[in-house]
C-alpha cells in the first residue's frame, strides 16, 4: 500500500492529476481522466454519483484509500482525485489490484 501512496504523489508532482468532485466528473466525461481515485470515507452520493459516471465511461475506481492517507500522500485535503496520464494510472492500478 505504501508504494501507492509513493507512486500516487509522484503522479500529483508531475502534474497528471485532477481534484475535487466536479472537476472529475467533467474529466470522466470528456475522457481526460484515466483512473478515479476516492476516499473510502466520502459520502454516500458523492460515491454513488462517480461511481455511475466512471461506470458508463468505463474509466476504473479505486475506492479503498481513506482521506488521512490521500491528504498525505497528495499533500492537499482531497477526497476525490482523477489521474489524467494513461501509464500513471496502468501503474496505480496494477500495485492496487496485487
Amino acid at each position: 500500500m505504501n508504494s501507492f501512496y509513493n507512486f500516487l504523489g509522484l503522479a500529483v508532482r508531475a502534474g497528471k492529476f485532477i481534484s475535487g468532485t466536479e472537476l472529475t466528473i467533467n474529466g470522466i466525461r470528456d475522457g481526460k481522466v484515466k483512473l478515479v481515485i476516492m476516499a473510502s470515507d466520502c459520502s454516500p452520493r458523492t460515491m454513488k454519483d462517480l461511481h455511475n459516471k466512471a461506470t458508463y465511461y468505463k474509466v476504473p475506481v479505486i475506492d479503498t484509500v481513506d482521506s488521512a492517507s490521500l491528504k498525505t500522500a497528495i499533500g492537499k485535503d482531497r477526497k476525490v482525485m482523477g489521474i489524467t496520464d494513461f501509464g500513471f494510472a496502468k501503474r496505480l492500478k496494477d500495485i492496487m489490484d496485487n
